[in-house]
């Protein structure tokens, strides 16, 4: 039976009674696919179909870019009305102009394919691109479909689907307060639902604190499709996330082959490899952030030393590994997925005491912002954090006190205090504290280059080489700290240790940083300390070098020997 019967007995039918076979959304999605004189839908693209018209009312598609899944969300909203007229459905994407766009091919597809033709709208009724209705709809304040950017006016609409076509995109996810401002204008999705109303997401994730990486914790079901088959890594990583077809054809033989060959062969995808680079092609390609998170979030809390330490000495030397067995599975870790703190494999030498202690503060004290502070120690060229945390309340006479009590209990050296409130008004705050409680020498600091520059520059080199040793009670202390001082939605943001994992290179990647800001400026002393010493010690050598050169020429005349001294 060819196509044109196919579609005049469905016409015939149409009015009366959906044939049973139509109402299966891969099948329409087959004759949508031959309307538009493209090949038959593919395998990846039917088990999308397939997805879509589950029962489950809050789902996610990650789909490789160009397999086709806008198109294909758009067949099925085509689909819906043609099972139910009176749906409202709204389409939501991160721009206007997309949300458009979807709602257009949308209402091209009803007035373009014949076994949608009772659904065109009529003469007075909505029929634009930013929203329309169908024939059969009666009358209601809300179109059948419309359309409207992420940042538009969603209060007062009502849905019984909403479509979030890449809602998150680079330029409304690249740093924590815009990632957490989407996180909220989604959650107004829920308040246009209507009762057992569906919420569809189609995206890519940006990064692994991507909103389509939290969303499951609200309790939507994830589903992902690469184009490539996953390495065995990968597909462990993905879990019960990875889409039936690529799962349960998988196996060690296909690895790194096509998921979607008969679309995009080998040759292909090696050229949109060659073209996004390794990261770009594993963030769009292969769904696969790691990566992506890995050159975007350098400090990793792996590379820390986490033991017990003692204020007033150390070990001569800590030797650093991640083997499974030296894991502290006892400690709370906010880091990436794949993040972990270890022990030392082993304590060298003698216990000594330190060669230096220092105490910074950063008086940020205002609005939500803390008075941050950290204890930095020095021994043998490693850094180690024996104290840290966050003051709320302002400058007020306890947190002036407070920080003097842990200069005295620290016994530091020296107190480091950023010069950003009043002039250098903190420090002359604080001085009556600490002269009464601890004399010790306060200095300030001005940064001059960018903060997050400065934050990675000084601490990444540090946790690459190990050095940054980090006492086993300073985790604790941060995690549970936070907690209590914070609400749940607000305790997380605060922590040293979660800053630390996400800070990015650009410009504003964080909300709040002000311990690790403190942090770094506390290690930046030593490790400007650590090159002076290197300098010293180089021209010291050298020192020593040209007067061993100079000993070996004396000894080599035939006069009478002399001392060094006596040939100047």
């Amino acid at each position: 039976m060819n196509f044109l019967l196919i579609q005049k007995k469905i016409e015939f039918y149409m009015e009366k009674e959906i044939p049973t076979k139509l109402k299966d959304f891969r099948n329409f999605l087959y004759l949508v696919w031959k309307h538009l004189a493209l090949p038959r839908p593919t395998p990846i693209q039917y088990d999308i179909a397939n997805y879509l018209q589950s029962k489950d009312k809050r789902l996610i598609i990650n789909a490789f870019r160009g397999v086709g899944k806008s198109w294909i969300t758009s067949a099925y909203v085509c689909h819906q009305l043609l099972l139910n007229p009176q749906l409202n459905i709204l389409v939501v994407s991160a721009s206007k102009n997309r949300a458009d766009d979807f709602s257009t091919f949308t209402l091209r597809l009803i007035n373009e394919i014949d076994v949608l033709a009772h659904l065109r709208p009529r003469e007075d009724q909505r029929q634009s691109k930013v929203s329309f209705d169908v024939k059969p709809a009666r009358a209601s304040h809300a179109p059948s479909v419309k359309s409207l950017g992420i940042t538009g006016q969603l209060t007062g609409s009502r849905s019984d689907l909403v479509i979030a076509d890449d809602v998150e995109s680079a330029n409304n996810s690249a740093t924590m307060g815009m990632r957490d401002k989407l996180s909220e204008q989604v959650k107004e999705f829920e308040s246009i639902l209507k009762p057992q109303g569906r919420i569809i997401f189609l995206g890519t994730p940006q990064t692994e604190m991507s909103l389509y990486n939290t969303l499951p914790n609200r309790g939507y079901k994830l589903r992902v499709w690469t184009a490539r088959y996953p390495t065995e890594k990968q597909v462990n990583n993905f879990g019960a996330t990875l889409a039936p077809f690529i799962r349960n054809t998988w196996n060690k033989d296909l690895i790194g082959k096509p998921t979607d060959a008969d679309r995009f062969d080998e040759e292909d995808l090696f050229k949109r490899q060659l073209s996004y680079g390794a990261s770009g092609f594993n963030l769009q390609f292969m769904l696969d952030t790691s990566i992506s998170d890995e050159d975007k979030y350098p400090l990793k809390l792996s590379d820390l030393v986490v033991m017990s330490l003692n204020p007033k000495t150390a070990p001569e030397k800590v030797i650093w590994a991640s083997s499974p067995e030296l894991k502290h599975e006892e400690l709370p870790c906010v880091g990436l997925h794949s993040d972990a703190y270890y022990r030392p494999m082993q304590i060298q030498g003698d216990w000594l005491d330190y060669q230096g202690s220092v105490l910074a503060i950063d008086p940020s004290g205002r609005g939500e912002n803390e008075t941050s502070y950290c204890c930095a120690k020095m021994l043998n060229g490693n850094v180690y954090i024996t104290d840290a945390g966050g003051l709320v309340g302002g400058y007020t006479d306890k947190t002036l006190q407070t920080i003097a009590n842990i200069a005295k209990q620290q016994e530091v050296n020296l107190i480091l205090v950023e010069e950003n409130y009043g002039g250098g008004m903190f420090t002359k705050l604080l001085l009556p504290f600490v002269t009464k409680t601890y004399p010790v020498t306060i200095e300030e600091i001005r940064h001059q280059e960018a903060k997050e520059k400065r934050i990675i520059d000084t601490l990444e080199p540090l946790m690459q080489q190990h050095r940054l040793i980090i006492d086993t009670n300073v985790v604790h202390k941060d995690y549970n700290s936070s907690n209590e001082m914070y609400s749940v939605e607000k305790a997380l943001r605060f922590q040293l240790f979660y800053q630390m994992s996400r800070i990015g290179k650009l410009k504003g990647s964080l909300a709040i940083d002000d311990r690790l800001d403190v942090l770094s400026m506390a290690c930046r002393y030593w490790v400007d300390q650590l090159a002076q010493d290197q300098e010293n010690a180089h021209l010291k050598r050298r020192e020593e070098l040209l007067n061993d050169e100079l000993d070996r020429f004396m000894d080599t005349q035939p006069f009478e020997k002399r001392t060094r001294n006596s040939w100047i």
